[in-house]
């Protein structure tokens, strides 16, 4: 939080001292000032972030716009610009294009950095934090500055966090962090059919002693493998143990419950050799469904988990095992 703090009140500062060497050099350039900013404006011009002073009343029109915004959108795209100051806009982004009428309309909180996204020269879309400096005269908003920087390497990275976050780190499925956000979010505030399955590997201890723990990983990874097979956007694998694996199915029926499970049965049976031939893969499945989710998902675990235990009692004491 402090390094955030520091970060913000450094960008702050940065953004407030490049905004005044453009009001020096574009607002005012019959001023003294003209003659000493010269050193600076060079900095500002061939930065990375590029900056801009636009008018946005009576219409939309470029003063000034960085030569290093070419960097990311061609040669000559400024020069289009200042002549169509609508031609920047067709590269926004779909989603974000709404926030930016809001920004040149005054109906957003300049005092926060704005995320959006642009096309770049070469077609590919470009993360910028933007920094906007509303300009008002008579109590209307006339124009704008701002100073934009590319941030695609931050939110790779914070893609990344939020992936390794939500992401068992051996299997790559998800893991118990997310089924228990997932299924916090149908006890308390989804209401849907639902249904949860709980798989626990039988041999996983018999392969690690025999074979070494790298063997029992590639048992878990093939049973993760598995259950991505069945995987789609109502039906959640997770790890949520050492050998222990669970589903989250939402918006499902009872025969389709059963109908994954017969899948995943069909696969095991198809795969079980695939690790060592003489210590097979097997599992135990304990499965429970509910029509109405508020309020069960916790019970529902219980029952599934249980399920599962009396499946594996009954592996062990069936005279066919």
């Amino acid at each position: 939080m402090f390094t955030s703090y520091i970060i913000g009140v450094l960008t702050g500062i940065l953004l407030a001292a490049l905004l005044f060497a453009v009001f020096i050099y574009v607002v005012r350039p019959n001023t003294l000032f003209r003659r000493y900013d010269r050193r600076f404006m060079h900095l500002v011009e061939t930065s990375n972030d590029f900056m801009y002073a636009a008018r946005v009343y009576p219409k939309v029109k470029f003063d000034y716009l960085s030569p290093s915004a070419e960097n990311f959108f061609g040669p000559g795209s400024n020069k289009e610009a200042y002549v169509s100051p609508e031609a920047p806009f067709r590269d926004v982004h779909p989603d974000d294009a709404e926030m930016q009428l809001k920004k040149i309309r005054g109906e957003i909180d300049y005092s926060r950095p704005i995320l959006q996204r642009w096309r770049d020269q070469y077609g590919n879309y470009r993360w910028f934090e933007e920094y906007a400096t509303p300009i008002y005269k008579n109590g209307r908003l006339i124009a704008l500055q701002g100073v934009l920087r590319n941030i695609d390497e931050r939110v790779e990275l914070e893609e990344q966090l939020h992936y390794q976050l939500y992401h068992d780190a051996l299997t790559d499925v998800y893991n118990r962090t997310f089924f228990e956000k997932k299924r916090r979010e149908l006890d308390e505030e989804t209401d849907a059919p639902a249904a949860i399955f709980v798989i626990d590997l039988n041999n996983l201890k018999q392969m690690n002693d025999r074979f070494g723990h790298s063997s029992g990983d590639n048992l878990i990874c093939l049973t993760a493998s598995i259950l991505k097979e069945v995987e789609s956007e109502t039906v959640l694998p997770a790890r949520v143990g050492g050998d222990e694996f669970a589903l989250l199915l939402t918006d499902t029926t009872m025969d389709e419950m059963r109908q994954i499970r017969w899948d995943i049965l069909q696969r095991v049976q198809e795969r079980r050799f695939d690790v060592k031939e003489d210590c097979p893969l097997t599992i135990a499945i304990g499965s429970a469904f509910t029509p109405s989710s508020l309020g069960r998902m916790e019970e529902l675990f219980m029952e599934a988990d249980q399920n599962m235990y009396k499946e594996k009692y009954a592996q062990k004491t069936s005279p066919a095992q």
